[in-house]
């Protein structure tokens, strides 16, 4: 587990800016955070180095792909052998549509965000890579109609 960072105003202005912009200029991140865009440089190694940052991502608009539906997909594995979930866990996030798995805890073992064209392709995922899967018991299926990031972790630290 990574040790926990401190934190100062200055690197909490700084994760706020990336949040809204991660291809932000060091001059316009400067000017945002209100320090020198060498302290923005020194900042952000730290960060990535401490393992705060971990990297920088493409917000890809699926709907711009042909890409429609999503949806979670609530897995319960058949046991609970180790094997058989490091295989599960290993292989989901290469399955095709597959945007995330989530380990849980409650009467679900993970949870798959998946993307498709439509609900025809969607059904077809399920078929052929979840329902005849040796280790999964049970899915069920649920559509989200709309997504929204959240910035609650703002209010995690400091």
């Amino acid at each position: 587990m990574p040790q926990k960072a401190e934190l100062d105003r200055v690197d909490r202005a700084l994760l706020a800016a990336l949040s809204k912009n991660a291809r932000a200029s060091g001059a316009a991140l400067a000017a945002e955070v209100g320090v020198a865009e060498s302290t923005v440089s020194l900042r952000l190694r730290r960060l990535q180095s401490l393992g705060t940052v971990k990297g920088y991502r493409v917000d890809v608009d699926l709907a711009s792909l042909g890409v429609s539906l999503q949806a979670l997909i609530a897995i319960r594995l058949v046991k609970h052998d180790r094997s058989e979930i490091d295989a599960f866990r290993n292989a989901v996030p290469h399955l095709p549509g597959v945007l995330g798995v989530f380990h849980v805890a409650g009467a679900e073992d993970y949870l798959l965000h998946v993307a498709a064209r439509d609900a025809e392709e969607l059904r077809q995922f399920v078929l052929a890579h979840l329902t005849g899967h040796p280790a999964v018991a049970h899915t069920e299926t649920n559509l989200i109609f709309e997504y929204a990031d959240g910035d609650g972790w703002q209010s995690l630290v400091g």
